[in-house]
């Protein structure tokens, strides 16, 4: 069993997020979703880990629940559920203070800069994102 900490990820609107209904466009959640996971990723990864791995998405599962606006401030809360070989499952919540926006399940692939192809990452670099629970 581990227990993953959340991980806050400020959110910045541009005036092009805003969609012809005068509320954000769809696309830019997934642009938030990769911003916030590859934030996470680059929080608590040794800089060598960086340095060497880069994060693709594979999918993406958006509940949207309520519309964001220019002007507003929301939060992606990003927490790592999984990792199984080289792929990491993701749950981000988009929050507008208490409010929920959109809930985001995502799958991404761990990919070897060099070579770009999958790779696993090692059990001590899985333990800074999920610990061992007591």
């Amino acid at each position: 069993m581990t227990t993953a900490s959340p991980h806050q990820f400020a959110i910045q609107i541009d005036p092009a997020d805003i969609d012809f209904m005068g509320h954000v466009n769809n696309a830019s959640y997934l642009k938030w979703v990769q911003d916030a996971v590859i934030d996470h990723w680059r929080a608590l990864a040794p800089a060598e880990a960086v340095a060497q791995h880069l994060w693709v998405a594979l999918k993406h599962e958006i509940t949207y629940r309520r519309p964001t606006f220019l002007g507003d401030t929301p939060i992606a809360h990003v927490v790592l559920e999984k990792v199984q070989g080289a792929r990491a499952m993701y749950q981000t919540v988009i929050k507008r203070g208490e409010e929920v926006l959109a809930e985001v399940q995502s799958s991404w692939c761990c990919i070897d800069a060099a070579t770009l192809r999958p790779a696993r990452l090692a059990r001590d670099l899985i333990e800074l994102f999920l610990p061992p629970a007591d």
